[in-house]
């Protein structure tokens, strides 16, 4: 049996621009599926776009930095910035709050519900979770997502550790690639919460494409998809869109990287699919079958 693949495209939602690819990558057999962030500028865009395209699978892409939450401010004190209105804007505030125990798991939850709760309120099957960030990658915020997943009858979450071929090949810079391997020393407690080992909340083998982002242009992902192991579920982690006046009214550090990536996309996994052993590209709804 040939190893698994899923194709995520995160920030479903941001823009038109993004939902736009996606949509076209998904038609085109170079996208399986997506993960809809739920206070999103373009969030009825991508609802309308994933209703017309019933085979993309969609989860939600919980967001604890950088926006907006869905729940009111006075029932989620502990996940909010300085203006006691919005998510603090950096990842580094965020995780320096959360590894000092300033931070509500129980708030965590609430908005990681409500969040989800804003998307099948909208018709959407959620498949699984993950986060903006990968803020998921620490145990304080695993354990909340996994309580929501068994609530909600969610059958899936993102392994959010990169394997240690891929971190191999030598992609990203430097300090991204160091921070990915020292976080990989969590990856042993993701896997010792009871609804992982029990296989009540299913994942894959690992994600790839993590210490790439930002890089991911075409021979990159070629490298990458050419090192994919024979057997496995795996789960390529991208970002497409178009770089556009829309997204320069958002806040994301991806820009016209996002263009790059649409592109290595078109070009690479079609011709992927064509060679002997290619990879059986699923969403994370198929992971159970």
């Amino acid at each position: 049996m040939p190893a698994r693949l899923i194709i995520n495209a995160d920030d479903f939602g941001l823009t038109q621009g993004v939902n736009r690819a996606i949509a076209e990558l998904h038609q085109a057999k170079a996208l399986t599926s997506a993960t809809l962030m739920a206070t999103g500028a373009a969030f009825d865009n991508a609802v309308a776009l994933a209703q017309a395209n019933p085979a993309l699978g969609v989860g939600c892409h919980v967001t604890l930095t950088d926006g907006i939450p869905v729940s009111s401010p006075q029932n989620i004190p502990t996940l909010l910035g300085a203006d006691g209105k919005t998510f603090r804007p950096s990842l580094s505030g965020f995780v320096q709050m959360l590894l000092r125990g300033k931070i509500s798991e129980d708030e965590i939850e609430r908005e990681a519900f409500a969040q989800v709760e804003k998307l099948r309120s909208a018709g959407i099957h959620v498949t699984h979770l993950d986060t903006h960030k990968h803020t998921h990658l620490f145990p304080a915020v695993t354990r909340p997502l996994l309580r929501v997943a068994e609530r909600c009858s969610i059958g899936a979450i993102r392994n959010p550790f990169e394997r240690p071929w891929s971190l191999a090949l030598g992609h990203g810079n430097r300090l991204r690639r160091l921070q990915v391997k020292l976080l990989g020393n969590l990856q042993h407690r993701f896997e010792r919460q009871l609804q992982i080992r029990d296989a009540r909340v299913l994942t894959t083998d690992g994600t790839i494409g993590i210490s790439a982002t930002g890089h991911l242009d075409a021979p990159t992902l070629r490298q990458l998809l050419h090192a994919l192991p024979a057997e496995g579920t795996f789960e390529l982690c991208c970002h497409p869109g178009y770089n556009d006046g829309d997204l320069d009214r958002v806040i994301t550090r991806l820009r016209t990287h996002r263009d790059i990536e649409r592109n290595a996309l078109l070009t690479e996994l079609p011709a992927r699919s064509l060679q002997p052993n290619a990879p059986q590209l699923i969403n994370y709804g198929d992971l159970g079958a």
